[in-house]
């Protein structure tokens, strides 16, 4: 495969776009916000991310091309809606005034801002005045995304004030990307024009999610998930459902990857099943990390709640599974069966766990199954992956900001597991 960074044209041809990234995530492990600016870079553009900070983190850092600015200590995931709120304005006031100084400093030619929140993208406010355009990238649809988190419904005063602010945030954007077809229609219908509103799905990173052999021979069979540990997630329904089954599979694990505010309770659930040294919890990794991992896994495991929001939101771990070449178990959930079939996903029926324990056990036993989802998967992946959409965010950009004498097409080829 061709390298990303490789430029098909000279730098003298056009001037480099000065970018400014700002997000309320972990750049490290922020794979949607990677692939941005690694397709900035690699043309030759100059970025500036401004993310959170986990202990022990740099405040200062270059990464791959990238100058990140770490502004805000984030242990881990709030409970409260108070705490939550306080240090999403906390973060705002402080990104308004670097973004703000350092436009002041040397102009900025585009500002990419990232949600949740949407009214983070605020804080290109200065930038906004003297004619930069603002992107805002809506990872995860608001309104839906906090009626989750904390119970609302959707005719609830904080589920409106929400919808408030997704309104005046895309009225404050010059464009608007969101992460699934479906939120596309959503939102166009309630919040934005539809000819200011792109769709561009998670992609996985064809730098990071590249199928390889399996190199692990402990015997072991190997069920992963790796992200976040909250309630949408469902996590809790993938450990009841591997208890049901662990007796029939005595040499099969299920190792949890990440962290978040449900991790303590679902450490406990492990433990009042009877599943110690079975379920096992890991710390968080990052993405460099975290890949070879998931490559070594037999099954990946997609245990997603149909929540109000969980039913909508598109599940970057399936793409990334079937891009290294690791069948997947994934709900039957509005989202996954929009973009999925059963040729390359074993659906269970979302939030039961006995389905999902049922859908372990064959798994293990049906080798030709496994093989059949993976080879489906890798070329779905393929045709779905950040090489080949990578082009739609550059075109994007270039229509906010032109840049004339720049051509980013590159001829590519996919990738097979040998």
């Amino acid at each position: 495969m061709e390298d990303p960074k490789s430029a098909s044209t000279p730098a003298a041809a056009r001037r480099p776009m000065r970018v400014c990234m700002l997000t309320y995530s972990f750049y490290d492990s922020d794979s949607r916000v990677q692939q941005y600016t690694s397709a900035l870079v690699g043309r030759g553009d100059v970025v500036d991310v401004i993310a959170l900070r986990r202990n022990g983190q740099a405040r200062r850092d270059a990464i791959d091309g990238v100058n990140v600015r770490r502004i805000q200590k984030r242990s881990r995931n709030e409970k409260g809606q108070f705490a939550y709120a306080f240090k999403l304005l906390f973060f705002l006031v402080r990104s308004t005034i670097l973004i703000a100084m350092e436009h002041l400093k040397r102009p900025y030619d585009l500002i990419h801002v990232h949600n949740v929140p949407d009214f983070l993208v605020f804080a290109a406010l200065i930038p906004k005045l003297t004619g930069t355009p603002v992107i805002l990238d809506i990872h995860d649809i608001l309104p839906e995304f906090y009626a989750s988190k904390f119970k609302a419904q959707p005719n609830s005063l904080v589920f409106r004030f929400m919808l408030m602010l997704e309104k005046v945030s895309t009225a404050f954007s010059d464009h608007v990307i969101i992460a699934n077809h479906i939120w596309h229609e959503r939102i166009t219908s309630r919040s934005v024009r539809s000819e200011k509103c792109t769709p561009i799905l998670n992609s996985p990173s064809e730098l990071f999610f590249s199928p390889h052999p399996k190199t692990r021979t402990d015997g072991k069979f190997i069920m992963m998930y790796p992200g976040t540990l909250n309630w949408h997630q469902g996590l809790d329904i993938g450990i009841r459902a591997f208890a049901r089954v662990a007796d029939q599979m005595p040499e099969a694990e299920f190792h949890i990857y990440g962290e978040g505010p449900s991790k303590d309770s679902l450490r406990a659930l492990a433990k009042m099943l009877g599943l110690n040294g079975k379920v096992i919890f890991k710390e968080f990794v990052p993405i460099s990390q975290i890949v070879e991992l998931m490559r070594q896994a037999d099954v990946g495991v997609v245990p997603k709640r149909a929540s109000l929001f969980g039913n909508e939101a598109q599940s970057t771990k399936i793409l990334e599974f079937m891009a290294l070449g690791v069948p997947v178990i994934a709900p039957d959930a509005k989202i996954t069966t929009y973009y999925h079939d059963a040729s390359r996903v074993k659906f269970f029926q979302a939030g039961n766990d006995a389905d999902l324990a049922e859908c372990m056990l064959l798994l293990r036993r049906d080798a030709h199954l496994r093989e059949q989802l993976t080879q489906n998967g890798l070329t779905y992946a393929w045709e779905h992956s950040w090489v080949v959409k990578r082009k739609d965010y550059l075109d994007l950009v270039d229509s906010l900001v032109p840049l004339p004498g720049y051509s980013h097409a590159r001829k590519v080829s996919q990738p097979e597991l040998r």
